[in-house]
């Protein structure tokens, strides 16, 4: 080996090494102030009677039944006509229930991706936003506002919200002559899951039914041997699970410390937010109450059982957002008949849509790419069409 090619080939390894040092603080990019004043807001597509995205799931869905059904039907049609570019799939499985008398129940969790242009399956490695979509069994004609409609509606309202910009990003990639095969793939996707709620008493068993199932299939599910990852399991870089989230004044802990920086940033975002203002909800206590605290200082208090856990027990990183206060509980219109549209706290609701949106903006390094002239537009008419009713009154 020549001294030239043992020096070129030094070179290279210490390229390599520092950017194994600056890739953490590269894959999760902050927004500008002008970028999340440009942030849009779901606005009558959550309202609870006829909102485009959130009433439709404000029914009962246990599965099995028509409710069901139905809402898993607005899911396809909402990615199909507003994000056509998404794939769909369903990932299906039966399990008994303690009230089927030995009859299988149909479980269908819902899967909606969307990867960089060309890469390859298992190159990409996904953020991955999830809620259950089922609701509980009794009280009769429970709806699950909080538990777990809200949540759908957020999710589905984020990702509609950066879905243009990842168009503007990986065309500006191609445009610039930027090789994929050379980059970090980086995905997202949405998991809606069934059977969270325990058709009669909390179990192992009756519990969980389809994150089960998911969890289960999708580690065993290989990807082609030269692929990065080795099974859609293992391509999931983050794994954000939303529940009870709705009421006025959430309490969000932190309960896993390798994934307490992604934590600190929705923190640092909702500081952000609130001081600029753009939170609904107002100047109330901080949502995310640790994040003043390093990852040594978490107090898990045994953590929450959730949809998470088949998929944390097969080392998947989890991000846990809940709202829970130790020793007090969840909000109290949980596993109620209060726990409906009427009872959510608008204000909060919308304000954790645009949250989550922005969240998913910074992983996916989206700054630069809204359509900031749109938005500048936007107010512009609000504020033209302020002053016109000034004057009208005026008048």
């Amino acid at each position: 080996m020549s001294s030239a090619y043992r020096s070129l080939r030094g070179c290279l390894s210490m390229m390599c090494l520092g950017l194994l040092f600056l890739l953490p603080a590269q894959a999760y990019e902050k927004l500008s102030d002008d970028t999340l004043r440009a942030l849009p807001r779901p606005g009558r597509d959550f309202d609870i009677h006829n909102g485009a995205l959130l009433s439709p799931i404000l029914q009962t869905r246990v599965p099995g039944t028509a409710g069901h059904t139905a809402v898993l039907q607005h899911f396809v049609d909402f990615f199909q006509t507003t994000l056509p570019k998404w794939e769909i799939e369903f990932q299906n499985s039966t399990a008994k229930t303690p009230i089927s008398k030995g009859k299988d129940v149909p479980f269908i969790n819902f899967i909606a991706t969307r990867d960089p242009p060309g890469a390859r399956v298992g190159d990409v490695e996904r953020l991955t936003l999830v809620a259950h979509y089922d609701s509980k069994l009794e009280p009769k004609g429970f709806i699950g506002a909080i538990d777990s409609a809200a949540p759908c509606a957020m999710i589905m309202h984020a990702m509609r919200s950066i879905d243009d910009a990842l168009d503007r990003k990986w065309a500006a990639m191609k445009a610039q002559g930027i090789d994929p095969s050379l980059e970090e793939q980086r995905g997202i996707q949405v998991f809606f899951l069934d059977g969270e709620e325990a058709f009669k008493d909390w179990s192992t068993s009756d519990s969980l039914y389809g994150a089960r199932a998911m969890a289960e299939s999708w580690d065993h599910q290989m990807y082609p041997a030269t692929s990065t990852f080795k099974t859609p399991l293992s391509a999931i870089s983050l794994f954000v699970l939303l529940d009870l989230l709705g009421s006025k004044s959430p309490y969000i802990q932190s309960y896993y410390p390798t994934t307490h920086w992604a934590y600190q940033g929705l923190g640092t975002l909702e500081q952000r937010l609130r001081s600029m203002k753009l939170l609904k909800a107002g100047s109330g206590e901080p949502w995310f109450i640790d994040s003043s605290k390093d990852s040594h200082q978490i107090k898990p208090y045994g953590g929450i059982q959730d949809d998470h856990i088949p998929f944390l027990a097969r080392g998947v990183e989890i991000l846990h957002l809940i709202d829970f206060i130790p020793f007090k509980g969840f909000p109290p219109v949980w596993h109620t008949s209060k726990d409906d549209g009427e009872h959510l706290d608008m204000d909060t609701t919308e304000d954790w849509s645009v949250l989550v949106t922005a969240f998913a903006a910074e992983w996916m390094e989206l700054e630069g790419y809204f359509d900031l002239l749109e938005h500048k537009l936007r107010d512009e008419g609000i504020e033209a069409e302020v002053v016109r009713l000034n004057k009208k009154t005026e008048l």
